[in-house]
């Protein structure tokens, strides 16, 4: 288990989203735009192991939504998330990001992948909707900052402003 603290090298978020915004510019396809950004944030951010979006879907039985896997990079993930279940669930039903610096420590916790330590998870709130959540894991205890918060919600809202949900 890594247990070092979050990378010292900030990365730069303003000059990320400027790139995030050239990459998705005359591209409004979810799954295309999905794909990209979720490549980008994998392979322009330290000390990931997991980055990717689950999408908002009726679930299949009973009343309410489930996130359902999209587009990520990082191993196999789990499927079918509840509303309400996970860190992922939690922030989609609460509508906020969570910032997890031990996921051994949150209720609920979904393994999908046992070396994730860290999470963050950012909501997808368009039009007063939510959409999914951009989910991402770290194999390194505390890896995630408040400074990563406030860049990771600006990437979102860029892939946001590009992408056409319907």
């Amino acid at each position: 288990m890594h247990i070092t603290p979050a990378a010292s090298a900030l990365p730069d978020y303003a000059m990320l989203t400027r790139q995030v915004d050239s990459i998705l510019e005359g591209e409004r396809d979810l799954t295309a735009n999905a794909s990209q950004f979720s490549a980008f944030i994998y392979d322009t951010i330290a000390d990931l192991n997991w980055a990717g979006f689950y999408l908002s879907r009726p679930a299949r039985q009973g009343d309410g939504q489930e996130l359902l896997v999209g587009p990520f990079q990082g191993k196999v993930a789990c499927a079918r998330i509840p509303f309400g279940r996970g860190v992922c669930g939690a922030a989609a039903a609460e509508r906020r990001t969570l910032l997890v610096p031990d996921v051994h420590a949150f209720p609920g916790h979904i393994a999908c992948d046992s070396a994730s330590n860290a999470e963050i998870v950012i909501p997808l709130i368009k039009d007063g909707a939510v959409l999914g959540v951009f989910d991402i894991d770290s194999p390194t205890l505390n890896r995630f900052s408040e400074q990563d918060r406030a860049g990771l919600e600006a990437l979102v809202a860029a892939f946001l402003r590009a992408t056409d949900f319907s």
